[in-house]
């Protein structure tokens, strides 16, 4: 079943700004709007694609993480995973991240500090 046209346009529109928020931010160091924001955009743009499957392509902002660094920025390996609240908002989703990073330290034994 063919996604509402309204519904193929807002996503279309939606992926554009996605990718040029990202761009802003990762690219040119110049973000205009803050992570609540973007954040709000993802989330329609997930939901959208959740609900006309149709919509979701493999080059989707939803397909992977953020974009490309600046290339003036140096790669950089961490001794330890950072982790993230992957855009927790809610106490129940925060409380969620908390128990996969307790489950995630819980199973591997990481260093406690640089050597």
């Amino acid at each position: 079943m063919a996604a509402p046209r309204a519904d193929a346009e807002r996503a279309a529109w939606l992926r554009r700004e996605i990718e040029r928020h990202n761009r802003l931010y990762y690219v040119d160091d110049a973000p205009e709007i803050d992570d609540a924001a973007f954040d709000t955009l993802f989330r329609e743009l997930a939901a959208l694609e959740a609900a006309h499957p149709a919509l979701a392509s493999p080059d989707s902002p939803t397909q992977r993480v953020g974009g490309a660094p600046a290339e003036r920025f140096a790669p950089v390996s961490h001794r330890v995973p950072m982790l993230s609240l992957a855009n927790a908002f809610t106490d129940e989703e925060v409380a969620a991240f908390d128990r996969r990073c307790r489950e995630a330290l819980a199973a591997k034994p990481w260093p406690m500090h640089a050597s």
